[in-house]
């Protein structure tokens, strides 16, 4: 019997490299990759010289799971590759789900979310002190509804730094919401396909977001960002690397020892 888990693991947002360094170990002994090929660029393919590739873009969950679990009876190692990490937008629950009734274990390895390799092109840190120590990773409602109470209005109320995702197309509605909560002038941005090639970043301001995305052309592979962090933050500074401040690996510094 095959004790090996089907492996869900987390491609990154697009660049090779910002794989873990456990998913490409896990790639390299695979001998079936089932990949998003929609979004999980090919050359992620090249840490599994010796496995069968097969691009789910165009299965149905039971297509997938059938695929799955037959190559699992026959012993093979499996890897799952999704895009970003699994955790987000990955659609993973149910096809554990579906594994799991079939007594077929499975892992799972996280991965670099597109949220995160947006905030590096853009040289952000999402949570300054004093300012904004949240963020909201969400989408807006389209094909696919969200629970009244997590309304991309709602969300957006508290004012935080938000991570947008599958929403490009939606440029309009979310625009529309982020002015009337952070205000027209709110520094906000786009960052299609992070991490990718053919990377690009708009900033912009969200009066300014929905012209801003059709002028670009920009439908899809993009996340929309708004945070008070995007703006001047000059003047908010962290406690932890303060003079004044102490904590348990440093004393509060005084003239004398800084001299």
């Amino acid at each position: 019997m095959n004790q090996n888990p089907i492996i869900f693991c987390g491609a990154g947002p697009g660049d090779p490299e910002l794989i873990t360094v456990k998913g490409q170990k896990a790639l390299e002994a695979a001998q079936l990759v089932v990949y998003a090929g929609s979004l999980v660029p090919s050359q992620l393919l090249a840490w599994a010289p010796g496995a069968r590739t097969v691009d789910s873009s165009g299965l149905t969950l039971e297509q997938i799971v059938d695929l799955m679990a037959d190559a699992h009876a026959k012993g093979r190692r499996i890897v799952r590759l999704h895009t970003g990490d699994p955790s987000l937008y990955g659609a993973i629950a149910e096809q554990i789900r579906a594994l799991e009734a079939r007594n077929i274990p499975c892992t799972i390895i996280p991965g670099v979310t597109a949220a995160f390799a947006a905030a590096a092109a853009l040289g952000l840190e999402y949570t300054i002190p004093e300012l904004c120590q949240s963020l909201i990773l969400t989408r807006a409602a389209g094909r696919t509804p969200v629970p009244q109470a997590e309304a991309l209005e709602k969300l957006a109320a508290h004012k935080a730094s938000m991570a947008i995702y599958l929403s490009a197309g939606l440029k309009d509605k979310v625009a529309e919401i982020l002015k009337q909560s952070y205000g027209p002038d709110a520094p906000c941005a786009v960052v299609y396909r992070a991490s990718w090639p053919d990377e690009r970043i708009i900033r912009t301001t969200c009066a300014r977001l929905a012209d801003q995305i059709t002028k670009a052309g920009i439908t899809r592979h993009a996340l929309i960002v708004v945070s008070p962090a995007l703006g001047r933050i000059e003047d908010k500074k962290s406690r932890l690397y303060a003079r004044s401040f102490s904590h348990g690996f440093r004393k509060r510094a005084c003239a004398k020892e800084i001299e």
